[in-house]
């Protein structure tokens, strides 16, 4: 009796067993909106990037019912003094100005352990909001004026943290630019959100994602591209999906036309 329970409940299903985590697909269609939360299914679209402060689980819900997946949005890297968390920070975490975005200022990533319970939270609520992935920003200060000295492998060690802890709460991670990171952690991240690579021609530093059946979203802006049609040709042949935006991200985007 005892070896038939014991087959039986080898049998059953384990609730220790988690579901794989699931990637954003391929080929898919692709819109992101950080100023402009309030984002509708659009057809030939199924990948939608919205702010994780912004983003209301109702639309969320929304997108997932018009067949999306939802990728919410946060800074790992940096400090923004208009989110609810801020006076979770430690004022000896802030560092330099970002160049070019008031309010902004770099964090010292290297003190991960004061870092994980702020951005563990913001993890928790990607989560709680039902988002498929996340999307941490500014994960490359070593490669800018922090006012620290981040070194890549202290940048290396905190990616791999990220992803960890988003994979731990059952969410799909995208790797943020930081190009020279990505022989060492495209194993670790599930897809790649780019900016300006074809602007500053650096593409072919994420075909590693590509060439993985890991999707690229790559976006170029409007204030940088001259030649749009010899973007989307590049994006077509390296696999990638490419939009033109403006640099307020506020939902309005060209899409390359599929081939």
């Amino acid at each position: 009796m005892k070896i038939a329970l014991s087959i039986l409940l080898l049998l059953l299903p384990s609730a220790a067993v988690a579901e794989p985590i699931k990637r954003p697909p391929r080929d898919a269609g692709f819109a992101i909106s950080l100023s402009e939360p309030v984002l509708r299914s659009q057809p030939d679209i199924r990948v939608y990037d919205l702010d994780l402060f912004d983003a209301e689980p109702s639309t969320i819900a929304a997108l997932h019912a018009g067949g999306g997946y939802v990728i919410c949005y946060f800074s790992a890297g940096s400090f923004e003094d208009w989110r609810p968390d801020v006076a979770q920070f430690p004022k000896h975490l802030l560092g330099k100005a970002y160049a070019g975005w008031p309010g902004e200022r770099w964090l010292d990533i290297r003190e991960r352990d004061e870092l994980a319970r702020i951005l563990g939270a913001r993890l928790d609520l990607a989560a709680q909001k039902d988002c498929d992935a996340v999307d941490p920003d500014n994960v490359d200060g070593f490669a800018n004026p922090t006012g620290f000295g981040i070194t890549i492998d202290d940048q290396r060690a905190f990616n791999l943290w990220l992803a960890e802890a988003a994979h731990a709460r059952r969410l799909a991670v995208g790797l943020k630019n930081a190009a020279e990171l990505v022989g060492d952690l495209v194993e670790h991240f599930d897809f790649s959100i780019v900016e300006s690579c074809a602007a500053q021609d650096s593409c072919a530093a994420y075909q590693p994602f590509a060439a993985r059946k890991k999707p690229v979203f790559q976006i170029e802006y409007r204030e940088e591209t001259r030649d749009w049609a010899s973007v989307c040709r590049g994006a077509a042949q390296r696999g990638f999906t490419a939009i033109r935006a403006g640099l307020a991200l506020d939902g309005t985007a060209e899409t390359c036309p599929r081939p």
